[in-house]
């Protein structure tokens, strides 16, 4: 286990790259990402109109929205186009032993 504050979410060997998969940390839902040999964790959350992000299409490092088609790069949360205008919460991402760990970031 890492500690300081990690929580497992996954076993790296379960998403496939490019691939996601909702998983769940300290009660809060979260899109764990997986491409370019990088993981990346988002809140399950649009900030256009509160859609899950999981749901939505996955192409190199931009997630969109399946409602309204907003989409964040997995990367920063940065909106790449719109109607979002603000940025997602992302988490920080650490790989050991074969387990995808993530931080909470609590902004």
């Amino acid at each position: 286990m890492i500690g300081d504050g990690f929580v497992r979410v996954a076993d790296a060997a379960e998403i496939p790259d490019p691939g996601k998969e909702l998983v769940e940390a300290d009660d809060r839902l979260l899109v764990l990402i997986h491409a370019g040999g990088s993981f990346y964790c988002i809140d399950d959350v649009c900030t256009h109109d509160g859609g899950t992000l999981g749901d939505g299409k996955l192409e190199g490092h931009a997630l969109a929205c399946a409602r309204h088609g907003a989409q964040f790069d997995v990367r920063n949360g940065k909106p790449l186009t719109m109607p979002a205008t603000q940025p997602a919460v992302v988490h920080e991402v650490k790989v050991d032993d074969g387990g995808v760990y993530v931080k909470i970031n609590d902004i």
